[in-house]
């Protein structure tokens, strides 16, 4: 895990990448352009992006556990004993006494006081001063040795960090996605807009050579009423895709902005065209990189590899307390502060013991207990895990049949439309000769205008197939050739 230090900032580095903060009217933006801006002001990314920096800030504060802790103390007695003992005289004393330590934790569940103490007493007797220094130990051999609450709390500290990094990951992955199919629904919207409008047209300038041929009287009026109604029916059509333009780009700005007023009266002019690149589809090569880079499925790594670290502690709590105990250190009196300091550093007072204690639970019912729930818990996340990969190999292979449906798609409508054209030509051929129909040549028409939008829908559902894949796979980002920068 790379060490993060005044948090986590994820950028994007796109060739071309957009990077303006004043909208101008009409930008041409590329994919790439609007991956970009969705990187850095998507809104929902914004929010994932802290979890990481407040998860490592736990981490910072797990360690913590280990901070050596100062003490330092000093107190002032007096103490009036009355006369009893003294043949009628008041007996007074006064203690100063002061107290300092420095202790702690280390990994090895070692705890450690390193201190010392003085006291200085004034009583009707001689002045007496005293007191020691030294060093205390304890280390478990047992429970709390290969894995104490100290050392837990860090290791599930890391991996809810971790967690939380392939939260923004998955984070990331889905709002590239959903500006991939946004962007696609716009240049779809955007084209069959246009189809629509030359729909329009040419309703129209059928309407104008009929209303002629009415006036020379080559054709019957209730044409021309068929002609009107088809013009009417192709502006109701251009309205509802002039809507559907203006909420795809509702749509497509949500994403990109956490500033939507600045964007509101501004139009994305998309760069890029809906094309169908052939692309060779590999069930097992997809389950590969889903098993191994969905961050999903990696996150439910994590939480058995958790569990573990809990199992782990579960079964050191099972142990009796078996603690290794020593002290060392050196006493020092006299009638002053000066003495007491002297003998301290003369070092001809030494103390010391060492010995051992062990502590033994008569049940230990709570600690076996506890083990055998977090086991079962364990199994859990074992089946969880397990569910969740073949949900993902699920997942994959439609995904994978979608493309390949959606690509035969793409082949299918263009062939649809590319005879429809055909079959119009030769029937308003057929029209200008009297031998067809105002009814057939109009039906034609709406056969064309239908198949136009259908080679469009095609190819917008193949490139949103294609980016629905990569996303099942985990692996947008990289497809997307974009660095996301941790430091």
């Amino acid at each position: 895990m790379k060490k993060l230090g005044a948090g986590l900032v994820v950028a994007a580095v796109l060739p071309g990448a957009w990077a303006q903060t004043n909208v101008p009217a009409g930008h041409v933006m590329s994919l790439a352009d609007c991956i970009g801006e969705a990187i850095r002001h998507n809104l929902d990314v914004q929010y994932e992006r802290y979890n990481p920096q407040i998860d490592l800030y736990a981490v910072y504060m797990a360690y913590s556990g280990y901070d050596p802790v100062l003490s330092i103390s000093g107190t002032h007695t007096h103490n009036n004993a009355g006369g009893a003992i003294t043949n009628g005289v008041d007996y007074l004393s006064d203690n100063n006494k002061f107290d300092s330590s420095i202790g702690g934790t280390l990994p090895l569940g070692t705890t450690y006081s390193l201190g010392g103490n003085i006291n200085d007493y004034y009583n009707p007797g001689p002045d007496n001063n005293n007191g020691s220094v030294g060093v205390n130990v304890t280390q478990p051999l047992l429970k709390n040795f290969w894995i104490n609450s100290d050392e837990k709390t860090i290791l599930v500290s890391k991996n809810s960090l971790k967690r939380s990094e392939q939260q923004l990951r998955l984070q990331i992955i889905n709002s590239i996605t959903a500006v991939e199919n946004a962007y696609d629904e716009l240049i779809f919207a955007r084209e069959n807009l246009k189809v629509q409008q030359k729909s329009l047209e040419v309703a129209q300038t059928q309407l104008n050579q009929d209303q002629q041929r009415v006036q020379f009287g080559s054709l019957a009026p209730l044409d021309v009423q068929q002609d009107e109604a088809q013009v009417a029916q192709n502006r109701a059509n251009l309205i509802a895709a002039q809507y559907t333009l203006e909420q795809d780009q509702n749509t497509l700005k949500s994403l990109i902005t956490d500033d939507y007023a600045k964007w509101h009266d501004q139009d994305i002019d998309p760069a890029d065209t809906l094309t169908a690149g052939r692309q060779l589809f590999d069930v097992q090569d997809s389950w590969s990189k889903g098993l191994t880079q969905r961050p999903d499925l990696l996150q439910a790594k994590l939480d058995v590899e958790r569990q573990g670290i809990v199992l782990k502690f579960d079964k050191n709590q099972l142990f009796p307390e078996l603690d290794l105990k020593g002290s060392y250190g050196f006493n020092g009196a006299g009638g002053s502060y000066n003495n007491t300091f002297g003998q301290y550093e003369a070092g001809n007072r030494p103390y010391y013991s060492y010995g051992a204690q062990v502590s033994i639970p008569l049940s230990n019912a709570g600690a076996r207990d506890q083990l055998k729930a977090d086991k079962l818990s364990m199994q859990q996340y074992l089946i969880r895990l397990k569910q969740l990969e073949q949900n993902v190999m699920v997942e994959i292979d439609d995904a994978v049949k979608q493309a390949e449906s959606a690509l035969e798609s793409v082949d299918a409508t263009k062939s649809a439309r590319i005879y429809a054209e055909a079959a119009l030509d030769a029937e308003e051929k057929k029209y200008a000769v009297g031998k067809s129909t105002t009814f057939t040549v109009l039906q034609l028409q709406n056969n064309l205008t239908s198949a136009r939008s259908q080679e469009i829908r095609s190819l917008a559902n193949y490139a949103e197939a294609i980016a629905n894949l990569s996303q099942q796979e985990g692996g947008t980002i990289e497809r997307h050739h974009l660095n996301l920068l941790i430091k």
